[in-house]
C-alpha cells in the first residue's frame, strides 16, 4: 500500500528538460516554391535546422524519418491539405507528439477551429511575420522536448496501472477495449484531438489510485464499513496525486479525480453537481459504466447492451447522470450496434 507521504513525494518531483546541444529541427511543408523559400529563410535565420518538403504526400514519411521538433505546414496544398496532414500526424504514434503550426493566408475562425480540432497548436498568417513566428517556434520546440520527457513518465504510469489492473482481475485487453469505446464516443461528439487523447489515456490509468486500497478491502465480499468506503473514495484523489507529473494535461487529471462524481452531487470525492463536474469526466464515466456492465467477467453479472442501457437510464432518472449527454451516448451505442448487425 502506498503511503500518502510517498504519493506526495512522487507527485511533486520536478520534471527537467534534457540538455540539447544541437539546434532544434523544423520541418517546413509548402507546395509553393516562393512561399517555401520565404519560410525556410526565416526559420534558418533564427538558427534552426530545416527540413524542406514541397509535397504534402511525402510529409508524413519524412516526419517519421526526420523526427523534427516542430512542423510548419501550409494549409492549402493539393492532395493532402495542412489540416488533413495534421490529422495523419496525430494518429501516427511516432509523430503524434510533434507540435504542428499551420500557415494560412486568411483568418477564418472556421479554419482555425478545424486546425485546432485536428491537433494543430496554432495557425499563423501568411506572409509570415518573424515577430509572431519566432516566439511560437521557440515555445513549440520546448514543448516537444517536454513531451518527450512526459512520454516517458506516461509509460511508467501506464505500466503501474497495468500491474494494478492485473491484481484486480482486469487485463490490458480490457483497458484497450475501453479506450476504443471512449475514443469512438468522443469522435462521435466531435471533440478536439487533445480531449480525445486525454479520454483515451484515462481508460488506461483512471483507477491508478486503487494502489492505495489494502487487499483486504479490495477483495472483501461482505458489506463495507463507512471507514472502508472512505478509503476507497480516496483512490480518485490519490490517483490524481500520482499523476501530477502530467501537469500539462489538466483535463486528464480532472478525469482521474472526478470520474465517480454524480450529477446530483451524491458522488465522490468532492460532491460536485451538474456542470461543476468536468465535461470530460462526465463523458468518461458513462462509457466506463457501460463497459463494466457489458464486459464478460466470471466474478460479476454480464449484461446485454440493452440491459446496460436500461441500468444507465435508471441512473439518469435518479439524477446521477447528465440527461443530455446520456441521450447522445444512447444514440452512439445504437449506432454502434446497428453497424455491427449490418457487418455480420
Amino acid at each position: 500500500m502506498i503511503k500518502c507521504k510517498q504519493v506526495q513525494e512522487l507527485s511533486t518531483q520536478e520534471i527537467t528538460l534534457p540538455t540539447v546541444s544541437t539546434p532544434s529541427k523544423v520541418m517546413v511543408v509548402d507546395d509553393q516554391p516562393l512561399s517555401l523559400l520565404h519560410a525556410v529563410d526565416l526559420v534558418q535565420y533564427q538558427g534552426y535546422r530545416v527540413v524542406e518538403v514541397n509535397d504534402s504526400r511525402q510529409a508524413l514519411k519524412i516526419a517519421f524519418e526526420e523526427q523534427p521538433d516542430v512542423i510548419l505546414a501550409d494549409v492549402v496544398m493539393p492532395e493532402i491539405n495542412g489540416v488533413e496532414l495534421t490529422k495523419h500526424l496525430k494518429l501516427e504514434p511516432h509523430t503524434q507528439s510533434i507540435p504542428v503550426l499551420l500557415m494560412s493566408v486568411t483568418e477564418e475562425s472556421q479554419l482555425r477551429h478545424q486546425a485546432l480540432k485536428a491537433g494543430a497548436e496554432d495557425v499563423v498568417l501568411k506572409p509570415l511575420d518573424h515577430t509572431v513566428l519566432y516566439p511560437k517556434l521557440k515555445n513549440l520546440a520546448q514543448q516537444k522536448r517536454l513531451n518527450e520527457v512526459l512520454n516517458q513518465t506516461q509509460k511508467v504510469l501506464l505500466n503501474l496501472a497495468t500491474l494494478i489492473k492485473a491484481k484486480s482481475g482486469y487485463d490490458y485487453q480490457s483497458s484497450f477495449q475501453l479506450a476504443n469505446l471512449v475514443r469512438g464516443f468522443a469522435e462521435y461528439l466531435e471533440l478536439p484531438h487533445s480531449d480525445i487523447e486525454d479520454l483515451v489515456f484515462a481508460a488506461y490509468i483512471h483507477d491508478i489510485g486503487t494502489v492505495s486500497i489494502p487487499d483486504y478491502i479490495f477483495h472483501k465480499h461482505g458489506a463495507l464499513t463507512s471507514e472502508e468506503k472512505e478509503i476507497i473514495h480516496q483512490h480518485c484523489v490519490i490517483g490524481e496525486q500520482i499523476c501530477q507529473p502530467l501537469h500539462n494535461r489538466p483535463n486528464l487529471l480532472k478525469i482521474i479525480r472526478h470520474h465517480h462524481e454524480k450529477y446530483d452531487g451524491s458522488g465522490y470525492p468532492d460532491g460536485l453537481t451538474m456542470e461543476q463536474i468536468p465535461y470530460l469526466a462526465q463523458i468518461f464515466q458513462l462509457v466506463d459504466i457501460y463497459y463494466a456492465l457489458t464486459k464478460n467477467r466470471q466474478s460479476k453479472t454480464t449484461y446485454t447492451p440493452s440491459s446496460a442501457l436500461d441500468i444507465l437510464e435508471e441512473e439518469v432518472i435518479k439524477g446521477w447522470r447528465n440527461p443530455k449527454l446520456w441521450e447522445q451516448f444512447q444514440q452512439f451505442i445504437f449506432l454502434q450496434l446497428s453497424s455491427f448487425c449490418l457487418s455480420v
